[in-house]
């Protein structure tokens, strides 16, 4: 499923919330231009009231000028209607019958009320003045009122401009954010169309210029196409040293099958028969070490369980017992007088160890005639140690030792068994070391214990 673009992603975070503000914005431009209007109208409803007071009491009582007619006709933004009384209550001029608001008294000077007006709902001002008309001296009263359709009409034409400009606002904004975004976003479309154009082989860091937001991400492309790029060379590399080393066993394994049919004498036949047999488990075992090693490469998550150390060493030194007791050496195992619990994977843990073993029996040289395998304690790890009385390993070649097919002398390598026995106690939280002796060689082999050790 393809999820939304970048693009109408930003869209439409941004936009809704601006179109909700916009909405609340047109409310309270409505509700503004509502009181807005009616401080208009009254004022003008004040101003017709005392245009027309002066004009009666100028006038002593006549009808409103020409001028002051005009006025009031243009002043209140639509149809005004008055009534003027004199000293007494004497009818003077405008319409003959005012609206009457409910709760109006005449104590007030100057009174804004809501009445009724031939079914109609008016604003009303009622103005009481003090005047002299002729020789009558009392209140004059103006009443002027409006219709209260011209004051909604008058604040609805003015926010409907507010939603109109606001409308367009809000239309400008998308276009902007729409293409804005657009245009923001093209070096990202640019570093698209960059990788998009690459070959398969074509790992190198990408130099392309981008914005500081997704730098991160580019970066963490490069450090991954240099982590495959990596993994790529290291794995022609072990594929080219392991058809190397293979080359040499399979080469005698084929010499030996096509020299046997041709041995007649029973006793040579036999001595040929333990070669090439000899020849087959070092190629199944040279095998076994290769798939042990691409294990170890690509098992990034291995589930490690519970284990005693004591009981693993024991039983692989077991099962190597009959290979070191056929060539006359002296073996033995000595563990550690209390349990030694870790957490690890059996199969690696005792791969590891009969490595050790191996590379004993193999590179201790003709002159090996003791291994001793021990378990001990030390600090918060569980070590086990090998120790052989063969020819060693010089301490300048202890980190050769370790490499895959690590050449320690001239033709000769260390193979894979200390590669493999790295990987495994690097997997374990532990480490491996090469103890040069005057003679021989200790391999110690320290793994984090599961419980620490109690103190006694």
């Amino acid at each position: 499923m393809t999820a939304m673009s970048l693009r109408s992603r930003l869209f439409m975070l941004i936009l809704p919330p601006l179109l909700l503000l916009s909405i609340i914005l047109g409310f309270w431009r409505f509700e503004v231009a509502q009181r807005t209007s009616e401080t208009l109208f009254d004022r003008s409803l004040l101003a017709a009231a005392l245009a027309i007071s002066r004009d009666v009491a100028i006038s002593g009582g006549d009808a409103l000028s020409p001028s002051t007619r005009d006025f009031v006709s243009d002043a209140g933004g639509g149809e005004l209607f008055y009534h003027v009384t004199g000293p007494g209550g004497i009818y003077i001029t405008g319409y003959a019958y005012p609206p009457v608001s409910k709760g109006q008294t005449d104590e007030e000077r100057l009174n804004y009320t809501i009445a009724e007006y031939r079914g109609e709902p008016v604003r009303v001002l009622r103005m009481t003045e003090s005047t002299t008309i002729g020789n009558l001296t009392g209140d004059t009263i103006v009443t002027v009122w409006q219709r209260d359709s011209d004051r909604n009409a008058f604040a609805a034409a003015l926010a409907r401009r507010a939603a109109a400009l606001i409308a367009s606002l809000m239309a400008a904004l998308a276009l902007v954010v729409w293409f804005g975004v657009k245009i923001g976003l093209r070096p990202l479309n640019n570093l698209q169309d960059a990788i998009q154009h690459r070959s398969p082989d074509d790992l190198r860091d990408i130099r392309r210029a981008v914005p500081a937001e997704v730098f991160g991400i580019v970066a963490t492309l490069n450090r991954l196409f240099g982590q495959v790029r990596q993994s790529i060379e290291d794995h022609q590399v072990f594929i080219s040293n392991a058809a190397h080393q293979l080359r040499n066993p399979a080469s005698a394994l084929l010499s030996l099958a096509e020299v046997l049919p041709d041995v007649s004498d029973p006793q040579e036949r036999r001595q040929r028969e333990r070669e090439l047999i000899a020849a087959a488990r070092k190629s199944a075992r040279l095998a076994n070490q290769l798939l042990s090693l691409e294990r170890l490469r690509y098992d990034d998550a291995p589930t490690f369980g519970a284990l005693e150390l004591n009981a693993l060493a024991a039983e692989a030194c077991s099962d190597f017992a009959p290979t070191v007791l056929s060539r006359d050496i002296d073996f033995g195992f000595e563990p550690y007088p209390d349990s030694l619990p870790v957490k690890g994977d059996t199969v690696l843990l005792g791969e590891a160890i009969t490595n050790l073993l191996e590379n004993a029996v193999t590179h201790g040289g003709t002159g090996l005639s003791a291994i001793r395998v021990r378990t001990m304690v030390e600090g918060q790890n569980a070590v086990l140690t090998v120790e052989d009385d063969g020819v060693g390993i010089p301490e300048d070649s202890a980190q050769a030792a370790f490499e895959r097919f690590g050449q320690l002398s001239e033709g000769e390598g260390s193979g894979l068994g200390l590669a493999i026995v790295q990987d495994v106690l690097r997997r374990h939280g532990g480490k491996a070391e090469l103890i040069p002796q005057e003679k021989g060689l200790v391999v110690k082999l320290k793994i984090p214990l599961a419980s620490p050790p109690v103190d006694t």
